[in-house]
């Protein structure tokens, strides 16, 4: 039920006038105004090695959204972005320096996880829109808790059913 309440929250959010993301939560906006825009957060971090507090807003494992806020000292906005984001996933994603405490601050809980056979870890995944095409994010997470790489693919579409003849 609560995640069906957060994918409704998001999808009015998302679609509630045409307004992006910047001018609904402009640099300065205190915390009551993400409060009302967005609701409550999936997630609260507080400010940690020199990155400010941050309130992130995902709608994994279902939607293919994750949007982080961040604030400053005085509790505001310095900026509200949408975490999915291919443009920024090179410049913010380091393999064999990020822990998955860096991958849970950027990217929130994935939508799944999963083992393969030629990597000692877990890959953790979450789903995206880039456009309307429908993509998934990959990062690999080794035992002692280090991405290792990352990668980003087309989302696999359902098999279409086969249709019997008589």
């Amino acid at each position: 039920m609560m995640k069906r309440r957060i994918a409704l929250v998001f999808c009015a959010a998302l679609l509630g006038g045409c307004a992006s993301l910047d001018e609904r939560l402009p640099a300065g906006a205190p915390q009551e105004a993400v409060l009302h825009e967005l609701g409550a957060p999936t997630a609260r971090y507080a400010p940690l090695d020199g990155q400010p507090a941050r309130w992130q807003y995902s709608s994994q494992p279902f939607g293919r959204s994750v949007i982080n806020v961040d604030f400053d000292a005085a509790g505001r906005v310095l900026r509200a972005e949408e975490a999915l984001n291919e443009g920024l996933m090179a410049q913010r994603i380091r393999p064999n320096e990020w822990t998955q405490r860096d991958v849970l601050r950027e990217y929130g809980p994935p939508a799944r996880t999963f083992g393969v056979a030629n990597f000692a870890g877990t890959i953790w995944a979450w789903r995206y829109l880039n456009g309307a095409i429908k993509r998934e994010l990959f990062i690999d997470i080794d035992t002692g808790g280090i991405v290792r790489s990352w990668s980003t693919s087309m989302e696999p579409e359902p098999e279409p059913r086969l249709l019997r003849r008589r």
